[in-house]
């Protein structure tokens, strides 16, 4: 057991590491080039904030890996020998809700304050908000911690009489307890009225994961049901929609001219809206019409993007245009495999969570057997479905954000994404994080029973006063697969065709 624990201890440290350069790789190759240089303090929260959300994703396998440490073990003790799983689960989330709730906002605020004011000023401005908004979230976290911060389990209080001890152990179906006269343990035959309710009131950091949890998990039964399906076909319907081949130059020319005419309507509505709140008339048709610019030069830039795609220029055109012929070819390859992988999780939670009792454990059981064809190939897959429903958690929000006009998502560009965009999906990332966790807990809990996270998410959170009725109907995993067939649907009737923007601005002025 003792090497198994520094082999454990070990590749934490490993994937801790490879976690920490991959947050960095990700903000150098996603940031403005405004930001290049400058925007520190944000870039250290986006940093740690993605480091903090893929380490949580990661946590759960570890914890059944964990698990795994000491089941062959010979005493009762042994497993307290081993990483103290739950007391890292509950400083994880406690950093995970601070960064949420306070750190990204207040970063937020600094990066997207007057720049032509003092730095003193700018930080006074932004803890202005971050302190109202703290003392909100304490008095509201108390007040509902003191009231119903309580959690009720169902128990069945049993009474028998004693026996002689016997001289031989005859158990079977028939026979599953002791004594020639029953055949059935008083578990079955105790009456209704030996259940009880038992209280007990939960500690305050369970509380307020569990609380942090329910917000995610609303997030992520939108943004998740719609994300795993569209993220595979979203991979597909681009390779279907690819350039089949390069176009010719009088073609480039008129696309190009086209797209120089647009730019020129931006650049004009953009300056008419600048003139409207430099006046003092910001109503609403002006918060309107920005909200349609912003719109229309995403859909410009995407049309660039796809020019420069279908007629690569230079001196490396060729190699350019084999490249991006790669890239929609190993698109649909991953399409296909995450098609098939966002299948198996529908199928999953339909067998196994939503019919009771289960037609299977399914996925549980795969896991399982990848376990016994070598020691961390099970916890590996494990850990792959639930990285991949945190994927399908980000493609959602993406998606939403440009369909529906009531959320508004800081959209995400490969070298063209200001900070405060970044700190805002870190903030979505972590959020949903949580309840990705919970959720993979509650779909996989044959695979991860007796873990660390199952108490928590399983057990405290199921049977918490006030909010464990979401969790007893399975609110969140029928929302979940509800959404995935509706966004199946609408890819299958509109996915594959592109929408052309509509150019039109409504200006006051």
């Amino acid at each position: 057991m003792g090497d198994f624990n520094l082999a454990l201890v070990i590749v934490a440290i490993v994937v801790c590491v490879i976690v920490f350069i991959s947050s960095i790789y990700l903000l150098v190759n996603y940031q403005h080039p405004d930001d290049a240089n400058q925007a520190y303090f944000p870039k250290f929260v986006v940093v740690f904030g993605l480091s903090i959300a893929m380490i949580s994703i990661l946590m759960l396998p570890a914890d059944v890996a964990n698990r795994h440490a000491c089941r062959h073990a010979i005493y009762n003790g042994a497993c307290k020998l081993t990483l103290p799983m739950k007391d890292l689960w509950l400083a994880v989330y406690i950093v995970d809700a601070i960064l949420v709730f306070f750190v990204i906002p207040f970063a937020m605020f600094f990066y997207e304050g007057d720049q032509e004011k003092t730095l003193g000023k700018r930080i006074k401005s932004a803890l202005l908000w971050v302190v109202s908004t703290a003392v909100v979230c304490a008095l509201v976290l108390g007040i509902l911690y003191g009231v119903i911060g309580k959690v009720d389990f169902s128990v069945r209080h049993l009474a028998s009489g004693t026996t002689s001890f016997p001289t031989s152990w005859q158990f079977s179906n028939n026979q599953p307890c002791i004594g020639n006269t029953a055949r059935q343990c008083s578990a079955f035959t105790a009456s209704v009225a030996s259940e009880k309710t038992w209280t007990m009131r939960t500690t305050f950091p369970e509380y307020v994961v569990a609380l942090a949890t329910i917000v995610g998990s609303v997030l992520f039964t939108i943004f998740g049901g719609v994300g795993i399906a569209c993220l595979p076909l979203g991979l597909i319907t681009a390779f279907i929609r690819r350039p089949k081949a390069v176009i010719t130059r009088s073609q480039y020319i008129k696309e190009a001219t086209e797209l120089g005419k647009k730019a020129r309507e931006l650049k004009k509505a953009a300056d008419g809206l600048r003139q409207e709140e430099k006046s003092g008339a910001k109503g609403r048709a002006w918060r309107k019409n920005v909200k349609s610019v912003e719109k229309e030069l995403l859909q410009l830039e995407e049309d660039v993007n796809l020019l420069e795609e279908a007629y690569p220029q230079g001196e490396k055109a060729e190699t350019a245009w084999a490249f991006t012929v790669l890239g929609y070819l190993a698109k649909f390859i991953l399409g296909i495999i995450g098609l098939i992988v966002s299948v198996a999780w529908v199928a999953h939670i339909i067998i196994y969570l939503l019919v009771d009792p289960p037609l299977s454990p399914f996925l549980n059981e795969v896991f399982i057997k990848l376990d016994d064809v070598w020691g961390l190939l099970g916890t590996a897959a494990f850990a792959f479905f639930c990285f991949y429903l945190l994927l399908a958690v980000i493609a959602g929000a993406m998606m939403l954000g440009l369909k529906l006009v009531f959320i508004t998502i800081h959209p995400m560009k490969w070298g063209a994404t200001l900070m405060n965009s970044f700190l805002f999906n870190v903030g979505l990332i972590l959020l949903c994080s949580i309840s990705v966790i919970q959720f993979c807990a509650t779909a996989f809990g044959y695979y991860a029973q007796a873990t660390a996270a199952q108490e928590i998410f399983g057990h405290t959170l199921q049977s918490l006063r006030g909010i464990k009725y979401l969790y007893k109907y399975n609110v969140f995993q029928i929302g979940f697969v509800i959404l995935a067939g509706l966004t199946f649907l609408y890819y299958i009737a509109f996915g594959w065709r592109r929408k052309k923007p509509s150019a039109r601005f409504q200006l006051s002025s």
